[in-house]
């Protein structure tokens, strides 16, 4: 798996021109069930608006995109959204830019201008991850190496996801996939060999960050 940014929590970003306003926010979408979803609520939530513009992609390589100007002229609303969304490099991602009408035409440079900086702002608001290819390991070991397995942990950027104590300690741990190597061998050296490694699955990493 290749690395790409997804929507960890989508936000709101809110654009004003010569007194219309433009409402924008972001949602992770895994299928256009869930797009569909959104857009019907943004509709029935702002239902005394001019617009509910949108655009979206879904698929780890954008296999599906689409767009729309819900009533505005052609290309001055989804296909600006759209180009957020793309140079943002977000996947499975839908924004809704809502209009209402402040009586006062902008002619379509500002239309494109207003619809790509609601988006821009809210996407800005949105915290993002960046996902990775990461492999998740089973760690078996005494109580005596749990500590020296935490730092050997902490000290290449991997995570603990799940500790369970019994007679053993056997861990979870997540670790970019780069460094997988180098987590086997420092686990192997701190605990002299004693603790049973054992690669559990691939499993995708998200960083978080904002823009």
């Amino acid at each position: 798996m290749s690395d790409f940014i997804v929507v960890k929590e989508g936000a709101e970003g809110i654009y004003e021109e010569k007194k219309s306003q433009f409402i924008a926010r972001v949602y992770p979408v895994s299928d256009e069930e869930e797009v569909i979803r959104y857009i019907e609520a943004a509709k029935k939530k702002y239902w005394d608006a001019r617009h509910n513009c949108h655009a979206f992609v879904i698929g780890d390589n954008n296999e599906i995109t689409r767009c729309s100007d819900d009533g505005e002229p052609s290309g001055t609303a989804g296909k600006p959204i759209l180009e957020v969304i793309l140079r943002s490099g977000l996947h499975n991602c839908l924004i809704i830019v809502t209009r209402y009408f402040g009586g006062t035409l902008l002619g379509t440079g500002g239309l494109v201008r207003a619809y790509t900086q609601s988006a821009k702002e809210a996407v800005c608001n949105s915290i993002l991850a960046k996902r990775i290819p990461g492999e998740k390991y089973i760690v078996t070991t005494d109580y005596n190496g749990l500590g020296k397995i935490q730092n050997v942990v902490s000290g290449i950027g991997a995570e603990i996801s799940g500790t369970e104590y019994t007679d053993k300690v056997v861990i979870s741990i997540l670790v970019e996939k780069e460094k997988s190597t180098e987590l086997v061998n420092k686990l192997t050296e701190i605990t002299n060999g004693r603790a049973v490694i054992e690669k559990d699955c691939d499993l995708p990493i998200e960083s978080v960050f904002t823009m």
